[in-house]
């Protein structure tokens, strides 16, 4: 790409420092420039200060924000000194937004049709008949089929997938010279994924600049020219995109490349030695220094300055290209000697037979959620069940835990019969039968303890209260690697990983056969999804509990499982060992999910290639 003399966007020795209870330098000494037509993507995990250098570039970095840099300027116009009325005449206009999740940022008493109309009537590029037009074609151009009915349709009413593409029409409804994407296809299946990118990937090509953040390397090995990968507040390796993906310096990236499942990784460890909350930047060191095994005084307490190479990489690290340590191995876990009734041997210990369940639909009528669906799961397996949004996967994992019921068919669970029971015969059956949900935050008590949400389900497998209570809760936290100084915490105390890591101690509390994860790593950064699926794989082998895994990243589903199941418009179209799926796919839709699937452009020995 051919750079214009002065870019579009211009970045220089950026500060966000946020003052509420104490100081936390959110954002330090960031610097990188984004030309028209050019797509720079900013990675790193959760808390490394990508959202907040995004939202600082609409304004929107928060009332307790502080903001400084040496430049901040947008197409000649310096943002740090802009007033509310300045702010408002560029956003929407010509700096747009698109958040991660569209059911939140999407106003849920408007229809879609008045949210994409906002931008034209607020800058008034449009009105009466025009502005209408003009919302159908931006739902169109956004890949919105019937685009008139889902204009007068509310967010609730549509999927995942059309709200996200509902967002970006109104992001786009402005025309915006630069498009903000933070986070886009964060938990979409990869059909819809794949339309998004595409969709982004033409605005770029139209001339948008786009910064794209993301903590998805495929997605950022397919949209970006440059990436700035960011830990601690810092930008610590920028470069062009095919080069940080393919030749990694700084031991963080390294570190971010090796946690992406490949085909090459099944069976082993992903996620390299540290603690999972980052550490704040030091006043001078590295804030990487914590979890790098190469670190020394030097990287505690200075920074080495940020000069770019001749190829225009950028990496501050005083030890580039120091080598990754080897994943930590866990302490063994003892399996529990009172197994609640074992399996006879050859007997599978969830089998689903036949199973349909139909829904009415708003109009009138019915239609098929799930439509004679048959699987089995043994002892100790992970059974990978795939598919697009609405493809009934949620449905039939409600049947399997009894909280649905079939029209049709049956299942039975440790040979005997599950579905069709009333709920007093199954309630003695449920500890046998967990789930870790996607959203552990949305599964929990906001008002109650760490020690609260594990102890109810030690209660429920019989654990009294008191000291044998607290110390199996305190064990199974330190079986999922959580220290007994979370037991006091809420939920909202906790990060995404920590979190999740209690559901899945929620889970173990009453000694399972069998636990349904539901997306259970879809809204988790790259390395804390590596550490939870190391995780379920060391509980798997320590306790012989099986996995249904419910997934849309194939990645993912192709790592943890032994074998996969594909389900389209509620039907089990494709099934068997994980390697046949993915080497051999029979199922037309089975190899168009595989083509749907980004991949960072790696070489095939490299990591992150799932080719």
């Amino acid at each position: 790409m051919t750079r214009t003399a002065a870019p579009l966007l211009s970045v220089e020795n950026l500060d966000v420092t946020f003052r509420r209870g104490g100081t936390v330098r959110a954002v330090r000494d960031v610097s990188f420039t984004l030309d028209r037509g050019e797509c720079l993507a900013v990675v790193g995990e959760s808390g490394s200060g990508k959202s907040v250098t995004a939202r600082t570039l609409l304004g929107l970095a928060g009332a307790h924000a502080t903001v400084a840099a040496r430049r901040l300027d947008f197409d000649g116009i310096g943002l740090t000194a802009l007033s509310e009325r300045e702010w408002r005449a560029l956003r929407g206009r010509r700096i747009g937004l698109v958040l991660q999740d569209a059911l939140v940022s999407l106003d849920p008493l408007r229809t879609v049709g008045a949210e994409v109309r906002e931008t034209l009537d607020t800058h008034g590029l449009a009105r009466g008949a025009e502005a209408r037009e003009r919302t159908l074609a931006l739902l169109s151009d956004a890949g919105i089929p019937d685009p008139a009915r889902r204009a007068a349709e509310y967010p609730h009413q549509l999927s995942g997938g059309l709200r996200q593409r509902a967002l970006i029409a109104s992001a786009l409804s402005g025309a915006p010279e630069l498009l903000v994407a933070d986070e886009p296809t964060t938990a979409l299946d990869v059909t819809v994924q794949a339309q998004l990118l595409g969709l982004l990937g033409r605005l770029v090509t139209e001339g948008t600049a786009l910064l794209l953040i993301s903590h998805d390397l495929a997605v950022v090995g397919r949209l970006a020219d440059r990436i700035a990968v960011m830990y601690g507040g810092l930008v610590v390796e920028q470069g062009p995109a095919r080069d940080v993906l393919k030749d990694p310096r700084h031991p963080y990236t390294r570190a971010l490349l090796t946690a992406v499942p490949t085909f090459a990784s099944k069976g082993s460890p992903l996620s390299v030695p540290g603690p999972g909350r980052q550490e704040a930047a030091g006043p001078g060191g590295c804030p990487y220094a914590a979890r790098c095994a190469a670190a020394d005084t030097r990287c505690r307490t200075a920074l080495p300055a940020p000069v770019a190479g001749a190829d225009g990489r950028l990496t501050l690290c005083w030890h580039p290209d120091a080598p990754l340590p080897a994943p930590a191995v866990r302490r063994p876990v003892s399996a529990p000697a009172d197994r609640a009734r074992e399996v006879p041997p050859g007997q599978p210990l969830l089998e689903v037979r036949e199973v349909s369940k139909r829904f009415r639909a708003p109009g009138g009528g019915s239609y098929p959620a799930v439509d004679g669906v048959s699987f089995r799961i043994a002892a100790g397996e992970t059974l990978g069940l795939v598919g697009e949004s609405g493809s009934g996967k949620t449905t039939t994992a409600r049947i399997v835990l009894g909280l649905a019921e079939p029209d049709e068919g049956d299942v039975r669970f440790e040979g005997a019969a599950w579905s069709g029971l009333p709920e007093r015969e199954r309630r003695a059956g449920r500890p046998r039968l967990q789930v870790v949900h996607q959203d552990p935050l949305g599964s929990f008590d906001p008002r109650h303890s760490v020690r609260r949400v594990v102890g109810e389900a030690a209660a429920r497998a019989g654990v009294p209260r008191g000291r044998a209570r607290l110390a199996r809760v305190t064990e199974l936290l330190d079986q999922v690697g959580l220290s007994a100084r979370l037991l006091e915490r809420r939920p909202a105390e906790l990060s995404g990983g920590q979190r999740q890591r209690v559901a899945i101690a929620r889970a173990l509390a009453t000694r399972p056969r069998l636990i349904v994860c539901d997306e259970p790593v879809s809204a988790l950064d790259v390395s804390v999804q590596a550490q939870v699926l190391d995780l379920l794989a060391a509980l798997q082998r320590e306790l012989g509990v099986a996995l249904l895994f419910i997934s849309h990243d194939l990645g993912v589903v192709h790592h943890v499982s032994d074998r996969v199941i594909v389900m389209k418009d509620g039907r089990l179209v494709e099934s068997g060992d994980v390697g046949q799926i993915f080497d051999r796919p029979v199922h037309p839709y089975t190899r168009e999910l595989l083509a749907a699937l980004p991949r960072p452009g790696l070489d095939p020995e490299g990591q992150g290639s799932l080719a």
